[in-house]
Order: structure tokens, then C-alpha cells, then sequence
């Protein structure tokens, strides 16, 4: 099969011809369609985020199930499938309590190490260099997942599109549902309206945000923001973005401030524009150990909530995404504005560190 394989920090990923893989207990082998291009393969590629070489990056898919080891009953071949990108094992710590998103195996063996949970990875080259897989390896023609991390794609959804849902979609949905508690009325602002920031505004929307303010510093990225559900819209670039917001909520700040950035100085805003009382959703992943400078009195004295947010609740979350694209009210196909073929996925996240990506990209293995 076709595969892009990352040898070197910086790049060029680069496609090459490697052993179709084989699952092994409890996975599932994925003919992929498309694969999401994605900031946070940006930063392991630039070096920013450690992880093993050679790998295959790539971790936001859609696609059809080619085969299932014997004794896999919850998904059959044929079957058209999203995948998450976060790979519950379903038996630690954390995911027995219902928080799969924090995952102890996937983190320790799959973001550590780039294998799946019995050590190993499914990838290799043909002369027998083992290839990290980054969740599940998606920049490729096949992915091996583990079971617990397919579902059936929704109804009415193209397949390639359906691709962002695994990613983009539901690390938009996990801050607004699990972290920010959006309720109906409220007021939101998002700093940062691409892959995921563009989802936030929607979900935010299917929660009943009654004022989203889309904050960024291209107006073509807010343009796409408005069209999304966003009420307001604030260019960083041309404005006092903090000021601005308060502007909008006659002072007060907004009951939930959702950061999808990862920089410092974005982060201090964000908390900058959170009301008394509000809440700041950081979801954005910072290169190495980034820190930012938040006021500490400001934050103890104004009773403001100030978390993190990684992804969602795989098991239980994915399903509702799934189920809110199904019935239109979010899109999976809105926020995708560029398509690559992967004989082209080195052009695609060129133009993603080039900042020229409007929303979401994705890969097409077909």
C-alpha cells in the first residue's frame, strides 16, 4: 500500500510503497478514504511534540472496514466507518471510569512510543524498519484500529468528509459538552477559527449559544466563522481583541471563553475576555512546555474556571457527534475548504504551517 512516511524532523513527507498491515485481537483493518490534515501532525513534524521516526502520521479518518480479527463482533467488513483519534483501550484506569480521554495505554504505548496496546506497531517498511504509527497511521492507503475506536459513519454524510468528525469534530464537541457546559443563551467567544475552532462554532451553535464572537486575525477565516453560526467577529490583527469582545458584551466578558490556538498570548486573552464567574476551555496544543502568563489575583479573586480540554469521551461522545451530523446540525462537509491527493500530502501540510488552510483539509486516498 501507499504510505507517507515522515524519516526526518521537518520533512518532506514523503509516499512510499510499505506491506499492507494485518490486525491483530480486538482491531479492525480500515481501507481509509480520506484522512484529515491536522495541526497537531504539524507538530510533530516540525519537532515541536516528540515521537518516534520513521512514522506515519495522520489521525482524523473515514473509511471501509477491508477485514476484522476473529474476534471482533461489533463491526463487520463492508462497513463504512469514522474513527476517533484518540484509541480507548477500555481497561484502565481512566477508561473504566468513563474518561477515555484519558486514556493511560494510549498515551503511554501510542503517543509515546507510536504503537498500538501490545507493544508493537502494525506498520513497517519492506525491509523490516519498523514505522511509529501516530494513533493510527491514516496517512495511508490502510489503517489498523483497535475496535473500540470504529463506528459506523453517519447517514447522508459523504465518507471522505465524515473524515473530520474523528478529530476536528469531536475535540470541538468534548469542550463544549464535557468542559465549557455550554448552556442555551449563553455567550461564547472562540480565538482561533480553524480546524477546530470552525467546529467549536458549531457545536457551540447546537448547544444554543445565543452570541458566538469568532475572533482571529484573517478575514477570510471569519468569513467561513460567520457561515458557520458565528454572531460576531473580531480581527485580532486589525483591533484590541480583548477590548472588542467586552465591547460586544457591554463589559461583562463572555460566560465561556474557548482558546483553539495553543499560544500564549492567545490564551492570556482568553482569559482577558472571560466574565466573572466564566469559564476559559484551552483546546489548543502548545509546542514542548509553551507556558502563559495568567493573572493570578484576576483569576482567584473573579472565581473564573480555567481548564483544559483533549478530545472527548470516545465511547459515549462519538455517537452524539456522529448523530448530530446525521441530522444536519452540525457539517462535516462545510468546514473542509481544500482537498489533496496523498501523492500531494507533503503541498497539504506546507500549506497548513503556511497558515493558508481556511477551516479544515483533508487527504483522499482514492
Amino acid at each position: 500500500m501507499k504510505a507517507a512516511v515522515l524519516s526526518a524532523l521537518g520533512g518532506p513527507l514523503i509516499v512510499e510503497d510499505i506491506p499492507t498491515p494485518a490486525p491483530k485481537a480486538g482491531e479492525v483493518l480500515v481501507r481509509v478514504t480520506a484522512c484529515g490534515v491536522c495541526h497537531t501532525d504539524l507538530h510533530v513534524l516540525k519537532g515541536e511534540v516528540a515521537f518516534p521516526l520513521p512514522c506515519v502520521l495522520g489521525h482524523e479518518i473515514s473509511g471501509v472496514v477491508e477485514a476484522i480479527a476473529p474476534d471482533v463482533t461489533t463491526i463487520q467488513p463492508g462497513a463504512a466507518v469514522v474513527c476517533s483519534f484518540i484509541m480507548p483501550c477500555g481497561v484502565c484506569h481512566y477508561c473504566v471510569r468513563g474518561r477515555d480521554d484519558l486514556c493511560e495505554t494510549f498515551f503511554a504505548m501510542n503517543r509515546l512510543r507510536g504503537t498500538l496496546y501490545d507493544g508493537t506497531s502494525r506498520l513497517r517498511r519492506h525491509d523490516g524498519t519498523t514505522l511509529a504509527m501516530y494513533s493510527m497511521g491514516g496517512l495511508a492507503e490502510y489503517a489498523v484500529v483497535p475496535a473500540s475506536d470504529v463506528f459506523p459513519a453517519p447517514a447522508g454524510v459523504p465518507l471522505a468528509d465524515a473524515s473530520i468528525l474523528g478529530c476536528a469534530m469531536m475535540t470541538a464537541y468534548g469542550a463544549v459538552k464535557n468542559q465549557a457546559h455550554i448552556q442555551p443563551n449563553e455567550t461564547v467567544a472562540v480565538i482561533g477559527t480553524g480546524g477546530v475552532g470552525s467546529n467549536v462554532i458549531q457545536v457551540a451553535k447546537a448547544f444554543g449559544a445565543a452570541q458566538i464572537i469568532a475572533v482571529d486575525i484573517r478575514d477570510d477565516k471569519l468569513e467561513a466563522a460567520r457561515g458557520l453560526g458565528a454572531t460576531h467577529t473580531v480581527n485580532a490583527a486589525q483591533e484590541d481583541a480583548v477590548a472588542a469582545v467586552q465591547a460586544l458584551t457591554k463589559g461583562r466578558g463572555v460566560d465561556v471563553a474557548l482558546e483553539a490556538l495553543g499560544r500564549p498570548e492567545t490564551v492570556v486573552n482568553a482569559f482577558m475576555m472571560t466574565r466573572d464567574g466564566g469559564r476559559l476551555v484551552v483546546i489548543g496544543i502548545a509546542p514542548g512546555t509553551t507556558t502563559a502568563a495568567i493573572e493570578i489575583t484576576r483569576l482567584v479573586r473573579r472565581g473564573i474556571h480555567m481548564m483544559g480540554s483533549y478530545g472527548s469521551r470516545v465511547r459515549t461522545d462519538m455517537p452524539e457527534v456522529l448523530a448530530l451530523a446525521a441530522r444536519g446540525q452540525v457539517s462535516a462537509s462545510q468546514p473542509i475548504t481544500r482537498r489533496y491527493r496523498l501523492d500531494d500530502v507533503d503541498a497539504a501540510y506546507s500549506a497548513l504551517n503556511r497558515g493558508e488552510i481556511v477551516g479544515r483539509a483533508i487527504v483522499t486516498m482514492a
